[in-house]
């Protein structure tokens, strides 16, 4: 009796994922936002490499809704098994636990990180036909020479578009009035010109009409220029240092995550990231490439989330 007793307690003690046993079945990777947007775009792109290097079933599931929380939330519950992963993004990572009031986790202890994917710069557009500049330089002054004369378009309050604008106001010095859109409604006034004068968009949102010189680009919003816009200066090197507004993407199980499958799968996306022909593709999507460590990556997360904090309060979004 007691040796079947013994063996029954054995049965529900989790046991430990060897490199050798994972994957066994199908892996998950959860996206925040709906099908065909960037997150899903970047994960489904690493989810094809991943297929064939892992010798499983690798799919995406999208999860919209609350700006990536529900995603989020499902992924910090679930099994720590290395079959749920996460493909997250800014906004639920480290903006919405300033924006929401009541958080269904929390996004620096819920998770295991396992790489920084990619950044995904915005650029900073402005239509040539109501404001007249053609360099980063002549914008900030002549947006300090005309306080609250011009607006801005976002696609929502608090995304990283809006924010992006914020962070500037608040480095610069200038006044401009945000004018908050759903989605892609944001460009399309930013090129009508009737009531906005700029914008921080994703890059393959608005590259096309900058080559076509409906818009005109005065600077991207990483560390680095983008591959996808080689010319484009940086705000961080026109005179703002600390300035980083990037639309970054990361993959992550729930916390607690066995070491063994997040070396794993850090080494493999890593090496898909290296391939030239996934780099091509993601620049084609406005994305370059990354791959931290797992500890970047937590570090990372935390300095972002202590970045956007002031950000998220200065400008007075708030979420339901």
């Amino acid at each position: 009796m007691r040796l079947c007793a013994l063996l029954a307690v054995v049965a529900l003690v989790p046991q430990p994922v060897s490199a050798q046993s994972w994957p066994a079945r199908q892996i998950t990777i959860v996206v925040g936002f709906s099908a065909g947007g960037s997150t899903d775009i970047v994960a489904r792109l690493i989810a094809e490499d991943l297929r064939k290097s892992l010798g499983q079933p690798v799919v995406v599931d999208t999860k919209p809704g609350a700006a990536g929380n529900i995603g989020a939330a499902y992924v910090a519950k679930a099994k720590p098994d290395g079959y749920t992963l996460f493909m997250g993004s800014v906004g639920p990572l480290a903006i919405n636990g300033s924006l929401y009031k009541d958080m269904p986790y929390d996004n620096l202890k819920d998770f295991s990180p396992i790489t920084l994917v990619v950044h995904v710069p915005n650029m900073l557009v402005v239509n040539p036909k109501v404001l007249p500049v053609n360099s980063f330089e002549e914008f900030i002054a002549s947006a300090k020479a005309n306080p609250g004369k011009y607006f801005f378009a976002s696609t929502g309050s608090g995304t990283a578009s809006h924010l992006s604008g914020e962070l500037l106001r608040m480095m610069a010095g200038v006044e401009a009035t945000h004018v908050p859109y759903k989605g892609v409604v944001a460009l399309n006034d930013l090129l009508a010109g009737e009531h906005v004068h700029f914008m921080f968009a994703t890059i393959p949102s608005v590259i096309q009409f900058v080559r076509a010189g409906r818009l005109r680009a005065l600077a991207v919003t990483t560390k680095t220029r983008s591959a996808a816009a080689p010319d484009v200066p940086t705000v961080a090197e026109l005179g703002y240092p600390e300035f980083e507004a990037s639309n970054w993407f990361a993959l992550l199980g729930p916390a607690h995550l066995p070491r063994e499958v997040v070396t794993r799968m850090h080494a493999e996306v890593v090496r898909a990231l290296r391939d030239p022909a996934i780099r091509d593709k993601l620049s084609h999507q406005g994305a370059d490439p990354v791959g931290s460590t797992p500890e970047e990556l937590a570090e990372y997360m935390r300095t972002e989330t202590a970045k956007w904090a002031p950000v998220v309060k200065a400008s007075g979004a708030k979420a339901d």
